[in-house]
């Protein structure tokens, strides 16, 4: 069974179809989630720099400012049913624009290429009537642009990131997305299910999905700030974070803080981690994920 036939038989109730305007609108929202959650290890906050001495949150807001038309672009090249190429190149005109706005500083390229599909398998779904659900959102992205996907993954890569992951053997970006992004739909969104059985709080469950992510994933940035050694310590320090109780624990900030120093001290930044938060964020937005915690806030 298709994705677009799995969302026709998944309908339960009429619901007002998303307008590719408020799947875009939703994709700068859940960026702005994911830069006003604090504390974050080695990532910016409106409040630090983390582990970046070249951005801080109004180098992020004018990147969100200027993607704003881009998301929703995108989500209508999924609804018409383009094919990768169309979709690489809205990204690459995003990237451009980024660029400009922030005079050269990479705040949100892979935010760009992994809620930009997104949105495209948002689009499609929802031209055609069905929900966005997690299931129909990685299977539209699978049959749609996943043999694309795949080719992409298997070209050599021009960015900092994508090099370290060839060199040290680790899945690219290209390469998660060419699975349908398994940290994702397999990490992140049973993380927020899980917090909210708990009964946790919007900022508490969103730490927590954070630290479960960076437990797992081969985060690029990652590997190409702090090479092999880089990434396993942010694994490490994530997994036990989680094992003592994570954020929502007595003294669990000021953990998340002092792993945040840590991280500091070796130019450790979880970049693919924040852009998979973002994503949930996005979902949870969208109406995809109905019982993320807090729901409606932000």
């Amino acid at each position: 069974m298709t994705a677009l036939a799995m969302g026709r038989a998944a309908l339960r109730e009429p619901r007002a179809r998303l307008s590719p305007q408020a799947i875009g609108r939703a994709a700068v929202l859940a960026l702005h989630d994911e830069l006003v959650l604090s504390p974050k290890p080695g990532l910016v906050t409106l409040t630090s720099r983390g582990s970046h001495t070249d951005m801080d949150a109004h180098t992020f807001m004018r990147s969100l400012f200027a993607l704003r038309a881009y998301f929703v672009q995108i989500t209508d090249r999924g609804a018409d049913g383009a094919p990768f190429e169309i979709l690489e190149h809205c990204g690459r005109a995003a990237e451009a624009r980024m660029l400009a706005a922030t005079g050269g500083i990479n705040t949100h390229r892979g935010a760009i290429f992994m809620l930009g599909l997104l949105c495209a398998s948002a689009g499609a779904l929802v031209s055609a009537g069905a929900p966005p659900h997690p299931t129909l959102l990685r299977r539209t992205l699978l049959d749609r642009w996943g043999e694309a996907l795949a080719a992409r993954s298997r070209r050599p890569s021009a960015l900092p990131g994508g090099q370290a992951a060839r060199r040290l053997g680790l899945r690219s970006a290209s390469a998660e997305a060419a699975l349908g992004f398994p940290v994702l739909f397999e990490t992140a969104v049973p993380a927020v299910q899980r917090a909210q059985a708990r009964g946790l709080a919007p900022r508490e469950a969103r730490l927590d999905t954070l630290f479960h992510v960076m437990a797992v994933l081969d985060d690029s940035n990652l590997a190409h700030r702090g090479g092999l050694d880089g990434l396993r310590l942010a694994q490490h320090a994530a997994r036990d974070f989680l094992a003592k109780g994570g954020a929502s624990r007595r003294g669990g900030l000021e953990a998340a803080e002092a792993i945040g120093a840590r991280f500091v001290q070796r130019r450790l930044s979880p970049g693919g981690a924040a852009d998979t938060l973002a994503a949930t964020c996005w979902m949870h937005r969208i109406g995809a994920l109905d019982a993320f915690p807090g729901r409606g806030d932000g």
